[in-house]
């Protein structure tokens, strides 16, 4: 599932999923990478070697919600009301 939010002051909108992440199950720390996200891609660079891997299966069900997060405390918001209550549902809103 996706949700839509937005930067108002530069009228920029973007698609995020929320939930269990199957890019990040199958492509690992490229993922963040590809998105932009610098730490994250290292910091799950860092875990997958560590843990041959197995990490991946983990961080599935956390990256998305990390991501948005991420993304809500650097002044993005939800861009319609379906968008913030799957994330107030969610609980990434407060």
């Amino acid at each position: 599932m996706a949700v839509t939010i937005s930067m108002e002051k530069m009228g920029m909108r973007k698609s995020v999923p929320v939930g269990f992440s199957w890019t990040t199950f199958f492509f690992g720390f490229f993922v963040p990478l590809f998105r932009g996200d610098w730490l994250w891609f290292l910091i799950m660079l860092v875990i997958c070697m560590c843990s041959i891997g197995i990490a991946n299966i983990i961080l599935s069900f956390l990256y998305n919600r990390i991501y948005v997060t991420n993304l809500i405390e650097n002044g993005w918001i939800p861009a319609d009301d379906f968008s913030e209550r799957i994330l107030r549902e969610k609980g990434i809103l407060g």
